[in-house]
């Protein structure tokens, strides 16, 4: 009987731990594939068309609320739960063919779930009537929690003759829609339903429970026990470390947590850091500082909802330094959750930072231990193999015989263990547009190490093509499975391998660039579209790792209205004057300093709109010469012409080139 038992626990704990809502030592990296409007990127089809690109990088990616709602929506005001699946982002078919198609890649879909409210009909108190496999289910007045709405909503009922529940909220009121009883078993046969629906008939992985301070934690635990999703979370929103701790456990059955939490402490750390530029509020708590609970955290340092939106809303954004936040996130444990908007502008270097997340084996339980910390530049040793370093880099150097550096950025660098003795290529494995480069490097601490490798996908030998660490590799046109190894006394170990899909480079169609924008002889500047919304004097913000050329006092120096573009809205000019021995990294333009752009990179000349870099402006037909970097530059009809030093495009035919992008003239 004794080994019966241990058979029958050994069968029944797979079950007791997917109930759990989040998987232990979990390896994988979420998107968040909408942001706020994302009504044309997050369509259905156009997410299914990255299935092969995403699934690369990512194991899970959260979509928009799925559900038709009445109207254009981001699906916050939810209606159908059964019936209609056509919503702002596609049809229900094509919402199918994208979970699934999804799931064949390896990606698994998490729906986003919101009943603490809902919407009604055609008045204050009436639902949708849906059928779905032969039950009809309908909410009715006497789901609606006594005190909605302040009372408003008891208020009209009664004069209208209908009834409330008897139950208060159990959770955070919300003005706007319905709030929901759950302690209704009507309001709980339809969620459970409904729950159902989304996992076993659309196909989701799991769950994103939307405003979860909007009723008790325990019912999250009583859906979840239900439906068993392997990954459940819950938008908690809350600063506190220890009041997102107290919702988790809130979520028990059975003495277990059966939901993971969003770390709003982590993203508040970031942003504080970043936005302060105190490297140093990095070590403030969070819901990844307990071991405990490190498991349940799902990090992130942007948001839908605390992104700059597109309509002039400033929410509470990063201000600058996208890149190092997202480093500091895909290096320590918990399970990221990188934004849409950040993976747009940054592809390559977050798929880098994911694979070299992956080599190091960190999982959402990972260690960490801090190193370093300065108000200029911090550093956490995760697993002890990777390192992670924000900041001003240059003050920190680690020890060569410890740690060799794989990733170098504005602001952040990434170093791996001499211990794990392997190859690494600094492209991770994805579709790419355009000629690539990837750079190979020894992870040792043996001196003047090489490394072999192939480019056909067969394994590498000490017979193979070797390379210095250093080299860097040309990745053509098409598909080529780099294979690269150690070679160490005549044996090759720390064997990697990347695939790498390369198409061509999309032209990228002219901005109309109003010709009152010029740029003088030996001129640093940049011009700036505000929105229609942004109604006073345009600031500049400009920067690199050792200069502000703006000022240095937050929001920075005035900009210049030239006039109208051709849609009617104001331009404006930022001139530094001179072009100085460094240029700026990066450039932020606000109104007043608020609302403000994301942090972009700085191009001399560069014509910016809200969503950043539109065109160059070049007066005088010249580029940023002087910038220390190479770009690739493509003929317009998407040839690989080279990948050539700034300093030395002057050297280049007069004509179009596509340059990061986008179109430059060279006219001298």
């Amino acid at each position: 009987m004794k080994k019966i038992s241990t058979l029958l626990l050994s069968l029944l704990l797979p079950l007791a731990l997917l109930a759990q809502g989040w998987p232990q030592n979990y390896g994988g990296v979420m998107l968040q594939g909408f942001y706020w409007d994302s009504y044309d990127d997050t369509q259905w089809t156009v997410l299914e068309s990255q299935a092969d690109e995403l699934a690369q990088s990512f194991a899970l990616i959260w979509v928009p609320q799925s559900g038709n709602c009445g109207g254009t929506s981001m699906g916050y005001d939810d209606l159908y739960w059964f019936q209609d699946y056509n919503s702002s982002f596609g049809t229900e078919q094509q919402l199918r063919q994208m979970i699934q198609t999804f799931r064949s890649k390896g990606l698994g879909t998490i729906a986003d779930v919101v009943i603490n409210h809902r919407k009604n009909v055609s008045n204050w108190v009436d639902f949708p009537r849906e059928t779905y496999k032969g039950v009809t289910y309908e909410m009715l007045s006497t789901d609606i929690c006594a005190n909605d709405d302040g009372g408003k909503t008891k208020t009209w009922a009664t004069q209208n003759d209908y009834q409330l529940s008897a139950n208060n909220d159990t959770g955070e009121a919300w003005d706007g829609m319905r709030d929901l009883d759950h302690k209704s078993e009507n309001v709980q046969t339809i969620v459970k339903a409904y729950l159902d629906l989304l996992k076993n008939d659309l196909g989701y992985a799991g769950f994103r429970y939307d405003m979860v301070k909007g009723y008790a934690a325990t019912y999250t635990g009583l859906y979840n026990q239900a439906s068993q999703p392997e990954y459940s979370v819950g938008e908690y929103w809350d600063g506190n470390a220890q009041m997102v701790k107290n919702w988790l456990n809130g979520t028990k059955v059975d003495g277990q947590i059966m939901s993971a939490a969003f770390d709003f402490p982590f993203r508040y750390t970031v942003r504080d850091a970043v936005n302060s530029n105190d490297w140093r509020k990095l070590a403030n708590t969070s819901l990844i500082s307990d071991g405990a609970y490190r498991r349940y955290a799902v990090t992130f340092v942007e948001n839908h909802d605390t992104e700059l939106r597109s309509n002039g809303e400033t929410q509470d954004p990063l201000r600058r330094d996208t890149l190092a936040a997202n480093a500091f996130l895909l290096a320590m444990p918990g399970t990221p959750c990188v934004f849409l908007k950040h993976w747009q502008a940054y592809p390559t270097e977050i798929k880098a930072m994911i694979a070299a997340r992956q080599a190091a084996g960190i999982t959402s339980e990972s260690s960490y231990a801090n190193v370093a910390s300065q108000p200029t530049y911090f550093a956490n040793a995760v697993n002890d193999r990777l390192l992670v370093v924000a900041g001003i880099k240059s003050q920190y150097k680690p020890s060569a015989s410890e740690w060799v550096r794989i990733l170098d950025g504005h602001h952040y660098s990434y170093y791996l263990s001499t211990q794990m003795q392997t190859a690494w290529a600094s492209l991770a494995s994805s579709v790419y547009y355009g000629e690539q480069q990837t750079t190979l490097t020894a992870v040792t601490a043996e001196q003047g190490a090489r490394l072999v490798y192939t480019l056909d996908g067969t394994e590498p030998t000490a017979q193979s093509s070797t390379a210095d660490s250093g080299t860097t590799l040309t990745i053509p046109l098409g598909t080529t499975t780099l294979r690269v190894g150690l070679l160490v006394n005549g044996v090759v170990k720390g064997l990697i391998t990347r695939t790498y899909t390369v198409k061509e480079q999309p032209v990228t169609p002219e901005v109309a660039v109003p010709s009152f924008c010029t740029v003088a002889e030996g001129e640093m500047c940049a011009f700036f579209e505000a929105p229609a919304t942004w109604q006073g004097n345009i600031l500049c913000w400009a920067w690199n790792n050792s200069t502000n050329f703006t000022g240095g006092t937050w929001p920075g120096a005035g900009c210049t209205l030239l006039g109208q573009s051709a849609s009617g809205l104001n331009v404006w000019k930022w001139s530094y004057g001179n072009m100085p021995a460094t240029l700026p990294t990066g450039i932020i333009f606000s109104s007043d300093g608020k609302p403000q752009t994301g942090d972009f990179p700085f191009q001399n000349g560069g014509y910016y709109n809200a969503s950043g870099l539109q065109a160059n402006v070049l007066g005088i037909g010249r580029p940023a010469f002087a910038q220390q970097r190479e770009v690739r530059v493509y003929a317009p009809d998407g040839r690989f012409v080279g990948r050539i030093p700034m300093q030395d495009l002057r050297s280049l035919k007069r004509g179009l080139y596509i340059m990061e992008g986008k179109k430059v003239a060279i006219t001298q």
